[in-house]
Parts: C-alpha cells; sequence; structure tokens
C-alpha cells in the first residue's frame, strides 16, 4: 500500500512574507550585499522561516540571473512556496516604498534643484557618491573576479582582460557596449565550458541570445524610456552599482536626458534612499517623464529580473550545476565591472571638480575601509553638511 506523501506547509504565511520585504524595503539600507545579510539573519536565523539550503539555492539564481541581487532573492523566496503571486507580492512590496521616497525626492528636487542650498548640498554628496562607488567596484572586482595577488590573477587572466577591456572601452565611448558584455561571455563560456551541443551537435541551438513636474512627459520619451530601461534590467548581474555604466551611457550620453551633475545626484538619491539601488531608476525617469516617466522606467527594470526568476526558478537545480551557463555569466560579469570602473572614470572626471571635492571623495573611501558597520546614508549625511559649510562658510 502506497503511503501519500504530504506536502510540506511552509513556516510562513503569504502575508506575513509579504509584509517582511515591505519593511526590508522601508528601513534596509547599505546595498545589495547588506540587504541578503538582513534576509538571511532575519529569515534563515531568527525566524527559520528558510533553511541554509534554500537561502543559497535563492543566492545562486540571483546570482546567475541579470537584475538587482535583492530583488531577486525576494522575488524567489516568494516564488519557493507560493507561486507566482508569492513572486509578484514580495518583489512588488520590495521596491514599492524606495520607489516612492525616490519619487517624491525628484518631485523636491525639481522644485529646489536651482535653489543655492540644494546645489550645495548635492556639490558634497556627488563627490561622496564617486568614492562610495569606487568602494563597491573595489568589492565586486575582488568577489566576483580575484584578489590583487598575482598568483589568483594569473589563474584568472582571461577574466582580468575582459576587466581591463570594460574599463578601456566605456572611458572612450563614454556608454554602455551590450555587445562587448555578450561577446565576452559567450567567448568565456567557449573557452572554459563549452556546451555539449557545440562538442557534438546533433540538432540546433535555441538562441542565447505640475511645478514638481508630476505629469510632464511626452509620448515618445516613454517609449524610449521603457525600452531603455528594459534593456538595462535584463544587463545587470549583481550588485546595483553595476547598471551605473548603463544609465550613464544612455540617458546623458546617448539621449541627453540628464546632464553629468543631473546623473551624479540621481545616484546619490539612491543611496540615501532603502530598498534597491537600482531604484534609482525611478528617480531618473521622474527627471525625464514625470510621474509616468518614474513608473516606466522602474517597471521596465524590474520587469525582466522577475521573469528570469519566476521562469528558472522551477528547474533552477539542473541549470544551476551547468558549466557553461556558469562560465557565460562569470564572462559577462567582469566586462560589467570592468564598466562599472570606466563610468566612475568617466563620472569623475567631471564631477571632481576642485581640492575639496577630491577631500571628500578620499573621505568617502577611507570612511568605509576603516570604519567598520558604517552604512552609506551616514556618509552621505556628512556630505551633505560639509557641501553646505564649503558653499557658505
Amino acid at each position: 500500500m502506497k503511503v501519500k506523501q504530504r506536502k510540506i506547509q511552509p513556516l510562513y504565511s503569504l502575508a506575513g512574507i509579504t509584509t517582511y520585504f515591505l519593511k526590508l524595503g522601508t528601513w534596509g539600507f547599505g546595498g545589495p550585499v547588506a540587504l541578503i545579510g538582513y534576509i538571511q539573519r532575519d529569515l534563515v536565523e531568527n525566524k527559520n522561516w528558510l533553511t541554509k539550503e534554500e537561502y543559497k539555492e535563492g543566492l545562486a539564481l540571483a546570482q546567475l540571473a541579470p537584475g538587482p541581487l535583492a530583488a531577486q532573492l525576494g522575488i524567489y523566496i516568494g516564488f519557493v512556496h507560493y507561486g507566482l503571486l508569492g513572486a509578484t507580492l514580495t518583489g512588488f512590496a520590495f521596491v514599492l516604498p524606495s520607489f516612492i521616497i525616490v519619487v517624491l525626492l525628484g518631485m523636491a528636487y525639481k522644485v529646489y534643484g536651482g535653489l543655492a542650498w540644494m546645489q550645495a548640498v548635492f556639490y558634497g554628496v556627488g563627490a561622496a557618491v564617486i568614492g562610495i562607488i569606487v568602494m563597491s567596484a573595489y568589492k565586486l572586482t575582488v568577489k566576483s573576479i580575484s584578489r590583487f595577488e598575482l598568483p589568483e590573477m594569473k589563474s584568472k587572466w582571461l577574466l582580468w582582460l575582459f576587466y581591463v577591456l570594460g574599463i578601456v572601452v566605456t572611458v572612450i565611448t563614454e556608454q554602455e557596449e551590450v555587445m562587448l558584455f555578450l561577446a565576452c561571455g559567450i567567448l568565456y563560456m567557449l573557452i572554459k565550458a563549452p556546451p555539449k551541443w557545440i562538442k557534438k551537435p546533433t540538432a540546433l541551438p535555441a538562441g542565447i541570445l505640475v511645478s514638481t513636474g508630476f505629469w510632464n512627459y511626452e509620448g515618445k520619451t516613454l517609449e524610449e524610456i521603457g525600452w531603455f530601461f528594459a534593456k538595462a534590467g535584463a544587463f545587470v548581474f549583481g550588485s546595483g552599482l553595476a547598471i551605473v555604466p548603463f544609465l550613464h551611457g544612455g540617458v546623458v550620453k546617448e539621449f541627453g536626458w540628464l546632464t553629468e551633475g543631473q546623473f551624479v545626484d540621481s545616484v546619490a538619491v539612491a543611496m540615501i534612499t532603502p530598498g534597491p539601488v537600482v531604484i534609482t531608476v525611478g528617480f531618473i525617469g521622474y527627471l525625464v517623464g514625470g510621474f509616468p516617466g518614474a513608473c516606466i522606467a522602474a517597471l521596465a527594470t524590474f520587469l525582466p529580473c522577475y521573469l528570469f526568476t519566476v521562469t528558472l526558478a522551477p528547474f533552477f537545480k539542473k541549470i544551476a550545476k551547468n558549466p557553461s551557463i556558469k562560465a557565460f555569466v562569470d564572462g559577462i560579469t567582469a566586462a560589467v565591472i570592468g564598466a562599472l570602473v570606466g563610468s566612475v572614470i568617466v563620472i569623475g572626471m567631471r564631477s571632481i571638480k576642485d581640492i575639496p571635492t577630491i577631500l571628500i571623495a578620499i573621505a568617502a573611501v577611507l570612511a568605509l575601509l576603516y570604519i567598520k558597520k558604517l552604512q552609506e546614508p551616514c556618509i552621505i549625511a556628512v556630505a551633505a553638511v560639509i557641501g553646505l559649510l564649503f558653499k557658505f562658510i
């Protein structure tokens, strides 16, 4: 007689997990690394809602697919026991609070952005942001490629080549080169772990492939916003700051929607708000196309992340072990992080204008290096005060 196995009930309700991610999106500062740390501490260690294995699987999927790391992990956790509805609610709850905050900041920026005190605040904040991105780029480099030690660099020489290529191309062209990223991913896959269909081709493979301006927008602009941010969301792996070179190349160089100063301010806004750093797209969308632009930019950026996660989640364990997929992601990641470094150079040359901004940027780097548990919003707040002091005293 066969014993019918009972389906294991989750230790959390749909309302409970949705509420948790709503709170995390409201109070979770510190960027993707901090956010995934909070999730592990709260859901695995304190609440025991997830096993270590479930958490690791979700984190692996988040690193494998494009999109903001913490948001993907939240979507996966919602999907594990509650399917599409769970994935949708957890993802929406996580992004909503920071989206509301950046829209409100966008309204204030449009009204007060031309005033001397606001310019003074962003004078200091912009320089600090450069320092923060420098540290983020360093951490991403060490984590995703290798440490700056000769033996490790020799063993990962091809990834370092992609990394340097990403820097050089970004500095020269001053925009993102999606085809470069894809080429690096495909080349690394073919060298390190070529798929079986290449070794033994049996069939054709599938392709890899108001005053605040609240309602000011143009139809064509909204369409351009949608396509551009969808592309950005589909080619960002790991940290939210990896999206910076994509955004800079499009909104500043290609479309001319924002000035260099406005773009740095947009990144600064992402640093001082809770939730995913990628939510800066909502602020940028607001400046370009009002509230409709903010909604379309955020939706277009997070939609690829959502679709990749819910599509891969049901059979992820098999995909995660595929060495060809891992090699493809490693190759793309190396080039993307190189592009992030290149974008820091490009933006820094325009934002670091004098000795005070140089000192603020260096101080931000040193603070992150030597003061443990220091959160980026604290640095931003101090930089804002310093900016006011430099301008008015």
